[in-house]
């Protein structure tokens, strides 16, 4: 059947619940500007059957062609590219149920996208530095997805904090003071001003970086400014929280006895044992402890989890200036996933708490070394 014979209505209902994009998986280009101009080049915009509108056609039926030719749940907005993919260079390789699952997708998409109040928009920052060797950085197309349905990006454009490149490693002495004063120069001249001017008023968070500089991060967002900090699986590769483990069990363990050095175990994505905090600060430390029961590097799988590690530190950042008094200094000791260490940065509150003094494991340099201090 052509093109022309599916009603009017039916093609432009079709148009609207694909948002003028092509439905074809990976695809999504755009069409509305060959709907306006009714030019049929190469990015025409193509109202396709799944089910061939003819028995001999590609996934043609000797009854269903027929009873599907004009039904809108039969059709899909396809660009002439992959229109021929599926209708004449490989149309073994798209079954009908294939296809149906595609159209499904990319409307589910439109319909949550679309139905996002604005409100709920979000300005998007991206954070990423260098760990170890390798570079770190979020793929826009990973963050806006992530995002649906609860916010939707404030702009298409992310705010970008990226300190990549740096020729110093984090075993140059230099490492952590050039990259502590770079963040907090980028976020200042970037964002700061923009909260301050109510341009921002809520933020989501997506930073891949070294852990001591993912807390900096948290200290420069503070707790002031709305923000939900994201968190990157490994399984699945994504950045959507996934809610599909039981909670997390968290436990608190608090020193025997009140010694002068004070310090701080965060270990949820691995263990740290105290033998290796004392052989950098001492045997005269007491050694506080915010772990998981049973930690791994995927373990923070919900917002609610996060909600609850951030209650369970406040109180612990509480304890233990009580314990210690107001001339203490925390030595901090983590081994947290991303958006745990970035909500250590925002739970500290610079007029309430002790200054710290954050470490990062360094294998080359034998353990634990001292990084940043936050006052």
């Amino acid at each position: 059947m052509a093109k022309s014979r599916i009603p009017e209505k039916v093609q432009r209902a079709l148009w609207a619940r694909a948002a003028g994009r092509c439905q074809f998986r990976g695809c999504n280009c755009e069409l509305i500007g060959d709907l306006l101009s009714g030019k049929e080049d190469k990015m025409f915009g193509f109202v396709a059957h799944i089910v061939a509108d003819s028995p001999e056609g590609a996934r043609g039926h000797p009854t269903r062609s027929a009873l599907l030719a004009r039904d809108i749940t039969n059709l899909m907005l396809l660009c002439a590219k992959c229109h021929r993919l599926i209708d004449n260079e490989a149309p073994d390789d798209h079954p009908e149920e294939l296809l149906v699952l595609m159209k499904e997708e990319h409307e589910r998409r439109v319909r949550l996208a679309s139905g996002i109040q604005p409100d709920r928009a979000s300005h998007v920052i991206r954070f990423g530095a260098n760990i170890g060797k390798n570079e770190a950085l979020v793929a826009r197309e990973d963050i806006f997805a992530s995002m649906l349905p609860e916010r939707s990006p404030a702009s298409f454009e992310t705010i970008d904090l990226e300190m990549l490149g740096l020729s110093l490693d984090d075993t140059d002495e230099q490492y952590w003071q050039v990259q502590q004063t770079n963040l907090q120069r980028l976020f200042a001249d970037k964002i700061r001003g923009r909260i301050e001017r109510q341009q921002i008023t809520h933020a989501s968070v997506f930073a891949l970086a070294p852990q001591p500089l993912l807390i900096e991060l948290g200290r420069q967002l503070c707790d002031i400014l709305p923000a939900e900090i994201h968190q990157r699986h490994r399984e699945p590769a994504t950045w959507k929280w996934q809610n599909d483990t039981p909670s997390v069990e968290f436990k608190t363990e608090t020193p025997g006895e009140i010694r002068p050095t004070v310090a701080l175990i965060l270990a949820l994505s691995a263990s740290i044992s105290q033998d290796r905090v004392t052989s950098v600060l001492g045997d005269e430390t007491s050694i506080w402890s915010l772990t998981a029961k049973s930690p791994h590097n995927d373990i923070m799988r919900s917002p609610a989890d996060l909600s609850r590690f951030r209650s369970d530190l406040r109180r612990l950042f509480d304890m233990i200036k009580t314990a210690h008094g107001e001339g203490a200094s925390i030595h901090v000791f983590p081994a947290l996933p991303v958006s745990a260490a970035v909500e250590v940065g925002r739970v500290w509150m610079p007029k309430a708490d002790l200054q710290l003094h954050v470490f990062d494991q360094n294998r080359k340099l034998g353990g634990f070394v001292s990084a940043l201090h936050i006052s």
